[in-house]
């Protein structure tokens, strides 16, 4: 759920339902850690200079973590958005340092850009790269892409979807699917649509 409170500031919190599958024992699912941020821009964009956010995340331990639903540490990411629109096309992205306590984790650095084009009144595609340093003591950084697309399925009504692949790490395949809703005034334009969801 995303809320502007006040004009160039949003809300933001995720409660997830987790599930973990692994190949030497049971499966679980549950309640994962809940995320928690605030997105605030700071400045506008205007013909020149790009519009520019800042939106740190908590991960609050919520999930149980002995069976695999979450962390068991709090967790945060202080990341920097820019964007910039060219009549259908826009452009935006940034990069973050990730804090990720806990034995064998490691702090980690996020840099990444979404380009994407609106195709018609109703849909619109992209594709992103990023590069994420390693989370784990001995790990491997991660540089993947993504290509994805918003329907809007009706003025209030929305379908995300991307996907994509490692080019360098440990993830080879990766899927996202969503049902947005959205209702209220328009506060301000999303930064980082994607990119808050790796």
């Amino acid at each position: 759920m995303n809320y502007g409170v006040i004009t160039n500031v949003q809300l933001h919190l995720i409660a997830p339902l987790a599930y973990d599958a692994p190949s030497d024992g049971s499966a679980h699912y549950g309640y994962g850690d809940t995320e928690l941020g605030v997105k605030f821009r700071f400045i506008q964009e205007t013909e020149k200079i790009p519009q520019a956010g800042v939106f740190p995340l908590l991960e609050i331990p919520t999930g149980n973590a002995s069976d695999g639903l979450g962390s068991g540490h709090v967790q945060a990411f202080l990341p920097l958005w820019l964007q910039k629109s060219f009549g259908d096309w826009t452009v935006y992205g940034g990069g973050g340092y990730g804090i990720n306590p806990g034995a064998g984790n490691e702090n980690w650095g996020f840099i990444g850009t979404v380009v994407q084009r609106q195709i018609t009144q109703n849909f619109l595609l992209g594709g992103e790269i990023y590069n994420r340093t390693t989370l784990t003591t001995g790990g491997r950084n991660d540089t993947a892409f993504n290509l994805g697309t918003v329907v809007d399925l009706s003025e209030h009504q929305h379908l995300l979807f991307s996907a994509g692949r490692s080019i360098d790490g440990p993830t080879d395949f990766q899927c996202y699917i969503a049902y947005q809703f959205t209702f209220g005034p328009e506060i301000f334009h999303s930064l980082g649509n994607w990119f808050g969801q790796h």
